[in-house]
């Protein structure tokens, strides 16, 4: 009997009941039948970020990215989605990751928004995101796709305090990037941006891409392309991983705290 493709959704912050059950609905609405999908996030006793907006606290969990990448390749998932939109840890998780594809919202809605429309918008909570983004945005290879950023005025944790505000905000910003910045679909560019984009997609009439959904379903294909045709991480080259023997040397994944602070599977 086949084994179900297994993917693991990362929120790469504090485990929150509420928060880890709207991922958890995302994944149940979004994922292929046969599918398990893994809803996971940081303990919060180590990790106690609601939000990483700053670049200090992306260093901060980054260690529990990490620690959290290499369990999930031990317990033998096909793929990894990283959920935060700066993508972070992503090229460093690749390095550790084995076989296990990691997949990450910025570069996952890029690739989609460029393959649905030649120019894209992206809508951002805070300016200060937007020059770490846009530089994400220029090494995937898409700046010229791109039609701008366009702010909200709204942090992390306020976007699900008030849907009817939030969803305002969102569409006046996706009206412009539309209108007057030229922009042929929009990506909302904050994972907890989760749950507006058909409205957005109803009222602009463009394609709206949720950037956790975008995420996960990349790190689906991924995994049937790596059960169907074989594909799976290079590591030739710059896609080297540290030997076993050197990271046994070093003590890098020592067991000591919890890897993880929730765990909800979706399965069939």
């Amino acid at each position: 009997m086949t084994k179900p493709i297994k993917i693991m959704y990362l929120n790469p912050v504090a485990d929150d009941p509420v928060v880890d059950q709207i991922f958890a609905d995302m994944a149940r609405d979004h994922k292929l039948p046969g599918t398990e999908v893994h809803v996971t996030a940081l303990p919060r006793e180590h990790y106690g970020f609601s939000h990483i907006e700053f670049r200090t606290y992306e260093a901060l969990v980054t260690r529990g990215i990490m620690r959290a990448v290499r369990t999930a390749a031990e317990e033998g998932f096909d793929a990894l989605a990283i959920g935060c939109f700066y993508d972070t840890a992503m090229h460093d998780a690749r390095e550790i990751s084995g076989d296990m594809i990691i997949t990450a919202p910025c570069n996952s809605s890029c690739e989609i928004a460029a393959s649905l429309s030649n120019r894209f918008g992206i809508i951002v909570g805070r300016r200060k995101w937007i020059n770490q983004m846009k530089r994400n945005v220029v090494e995937y290879g898409h700046e010229e796709r791109l039609a701008g950023f366009y702010e909200v005025g709204l942090g992390v944790d306020d976007f699900q305090k008030d849907h009817a505000e939030t969803n305002r905000r969102l569409l006046a910003a996706g009206r412009r990037a539309v209108e007057e910045g030229g922009a042929e679909s929009l990506i909302l560019g904050c994972t907890m941006e989760i749950g507006f984009y058909k409205e957005l997609e109803r009222e602009l009439g463009v394609p709206v891409i949720d950037p956790s959904i975008a995420a996960l379903k990349r790190a689906e294909y991924a995994a049937i392309l790596k059960r169907q045709c074989g594909w799976v991480p290079s590591r030739k080259w710059s896609c080297e991983s540290p030997s076993e023997e050197e990271i046994a040397r070093f003590n890098a994944f020592a067991p000591s705290d919890p890897v993880f602070g929730s765990r909800i599977v979706v399965a069939d």
